[in-house]
C-alpha cells in the first residue's frame, strides 16, 4: 500500500474527505518525528513503539583497503511492532 492508498483507506473508514485523512496522517508522522528527535518514545496501542536507540563508537573497517576507522556514536530511529500487530500479521 502506497501513501494515497493509505489516505484513501484511512478516509473512508474514518468518514472524513481524502484532504483531512492527509492531514492527520502527515500530522501523525511529524509528531512521531519530533518525539523521537527529542529523544522521548511514543507508543501507539495495537500499533508499536517508535523511539531512539542509541549506538555507541566503535572500531570498524573499510572494506576497500582494510584499513581500521572511527565510526562515531549516533542515535537511530527504532520500531518495536505492538504484540496485537504481529498476531495480526501472523493470520491469514
Amino acid at each position: 500500500m502506497n501513501k494515497q492508498e493509505l489516505i484513501a483507506s484511512l478516509a473512508e473508514h474514518a468518514d472524513v474527505n481524502k484532504r483531512q485523512a492527509e492531514a492527520v496522517l502527515s500530522s501523525l508522522v511529524t509528531i512521531i518525528q519530533e518525539t523521537v528527535a527529542a529523544d522521548k518514545e511514543i507508543t501507539i496501542p495495537g500499533i508499536g513503539k517508535f523511539c531512539a536507540e542509541h549506538r555507541a563508537a566503535r572500531k570498524g573497517r573499510n572494506p576497500a583497503t582494510g584499513a581500521a576507522i572511527d565510526i562515531p556514536p549516533k542515535s537511530v530511529p527504532k520500531f518495536s511492532a505492538a504484540q496485537a500487530l504481529k498476531n495480526a500479521a501472523l493470520t491469514d
